[in-house]
Order: structure tokens, then sequence, then C-alpha cells
């Protein structure tokens, strides 16, 4: 089976020097047992996915780690350095000393000497402790930003990641940490998909150098929070039909096009190989027209991390600064 070739963008002002895989494989799940995980990711790397995304939170690092030793026994890649492998700082970790920590425990799972990423999870802490969500709202503290950047700007310089970032930053608290870095973000990993395209996200990332990776680009159903809107988009739905595609793959076209990078999570052998199937084709200046003028709506809210009573968060206008 001949696999396919994802095209990479290049990452921070340092244009070529490292890229991201365009498509990745999303590893979160409530299934407490690996096999599924490495099935799918060995088929993955078959297929040519290269990129694959965990976080402490999501009780996958130890499955990855497994699964990207096998492939390397087995001679799937040829060496580690072929792969892209992103990992997000918790919350509970989210306090300058416990950053490196959290880190080199993240590589422990993952049997790897370095991550090519590594995002802050959220833009908020809570009381240090057992990576768990949802957090006790009694334990949701404020983030300090410059001190844990300053934390993960050292873990770069380190070497135990080749690059560093965010994850659900609004423009506002991006613009904070551009103030005082001195390794700005190279990513921020935000809910984005037809249904809530991010488009002054999108303009601030693309005006700082910072690649906008998509998560829930699908809507996430099935998830908690997750929604149909995307499968049920009568848009979506009209314009798989007259090119011949699926809607999945309508809107991972449409995320690729708009320069952003994506991560599906899907464990599927004919769903991981559907998602490959959107860079020989283009949707046309009508279809994207049409797709403009959809109705928008975010769905991953992030209400846990919103507490009246004792969060620093007290709404959420406040965590999103009205991007929502």
């Amino acid at each position: 089976m001949a696999s396919t070739t994802i095209p990479k963008l290049g990452l921070g002002s340092s244009t070529g020097l490292r890229s991201i895989p365009v498509i990745g494989l999303g590893t979160a799940s409530n299934d407490k047992d690996s096999i599924p995980l490495k099935n799918a990711v060995l088929e993955a790397i078959k297929l040519g996915y290269t990129h694959f995304d965990t976080a402490s939170v999501y009780g996958s690092e130890q499955g990855l780690g497994e699964a990207i030793a096998e492939a390397l026994k087995l001679g799937l890649v040829a060496s580690r350095d072929e792969l892209f492998i992103t990992s997000k700082l918790w919350i509970t970790d989210n306090h300058p000393h416990l950053v490196l920590p959290s880190l080199k425990t993240s590589l422990g799972n993952l049997q790897l000497e370095y991550l090519d990423l590594y995002l802050v999870h959220s833009p908020i802490s809570a009381k240090p402790g057992r990576a768990v969500f949802p957090t006790d709202e009694k334990d949701l503290m404020p983030m300090d930003f410059k001190s844990v950047w300053e934390a993960m700007e050292e873990c770069q310089r380190l070497g135990l990641t080749k690059s560093i970032g965010v994850s659900n930053f609004s423009c506002k608290k991006l613009q904070n940490i551009l103030s005082f870095a001195t390794i700005p973000p190279s990513v921020n990993q935000v809910e984005m998909n037809p249904t809530w395209q991010q488009k002054k996200l999108r303009e601030f990332c693309g005006d700082n150098n910072i690649v906008v990776t998509a998560y829930s680009p699908l809507g996430a159903k099935g998830a908690s929070w997750g929604t149909n809107q995307v499968w049920d988009n009568q848009v979506l739905i009209d314009i798989a039909k007259a090119r011949g595609k699926t809607v999945a793959q309508v809107s991972l076209r449409w995320i690729y096009e708009q320069g952003a990078s994506v991560v599906v999570k899907s464990y599927n052998k004919e769903r991981l190989k559907e998602n490959l199937d959107i860079f020989d084709w283009e949707l046309t200046e009508d279809d994207l027209h049409k797709i403009n003028l959809i109705p928008q709506n975010r769905t991953s809210l992030c209400e846990g991390f919103v507490s009246p009573e004792n969060g620093p968060y007290k709404s959420l206008e406040e965590f999103w600064d009205g991007e929502i």
C-alpha cells in the first residue's frame, strides 16, 4: 500500500528549519486499553501519518510511546526523527517549577529523548496534583503567564522539545505572551472547523508567524462536549455530494486551504485513509463563499475552567476575551 506524503508548514520565523505536518492523529481517549491506540498508530504510520498528538491529561502518552517503539522495531519508520510528536502541559503543572518535571515525565511515558512540540494546554493553572479533568473549581488558580512561559522556553533551550506553543489561547492572551517572550509560541492549537472558523484568531496568528492547529475539525461528535453540527451542516453535505467527497474530507480540505494544520481523532483504518485524501483536489470559489456564510458556533467552551465564585475567570467571556 503506497503511503501519502503529507505536506508541512514552517514553524516560527525561522521557516524551513522546523516544520509541522498539516495533518496529524489525535490520541485523546477515555479508553484505558492501549491496544486500539497502538494498532491505530501503526496503521496510520503505514498510511503516511508522521504527526501524533497527545497530552499528559489524555492518559495516552504511554500507549503512543509503545506504538512508536514498535514502529521503529518493525522498520515502519527508519528513525524517531521521521516522526513529529506533540504533547501538552496540563493545568496542574502550569507552575514555573513544574514545567520541566512535567515534560520529563511525558518523555518518560513516551520513551523519547525529545518532543517536536510542547504546548501549554490551557491558559489557566490549578492546584498541583494528578492530571485529571474535570478539575475541581476550588483548585483553579490564575496562571503566571510570564514565569510559565520562561520555563517553556528553558525546555526548548535544553533540547527537550524542538518547539513550544499554546492551546486554547485568545488573541489577547497570545499578545500577552508575545509582549515578553524571547521564544514566541510557534503554534496555537484551538477548535476550528467550518462551523467555528476562527477568522480573527487566524489573522492574528498569521501576522505573528504562529501556526494554527485545528482540533475538533469535525465537531468532536461523540465527545461529551461535541456536536453533530459539522456532519449535519447542509452546506457541507451539498458540497461533499457535488464533489464526490465526504463531509469530513470537505471540512479537512477547507482547514488545509486556510493555511492551518489539523489533528483528527480516528482509530478506524478506512477513516484514517479517507482523511488523507484531501490533497489532490480543491474547493471552488463558490464552495468557499458558501462555507464562509455558515453560521458560527463554538462548541469547546471550556466551561470547566470558569467559576463565578472561585475561578480566576468568572465567565466564558472573560476566559475567551470575547472571542465566543
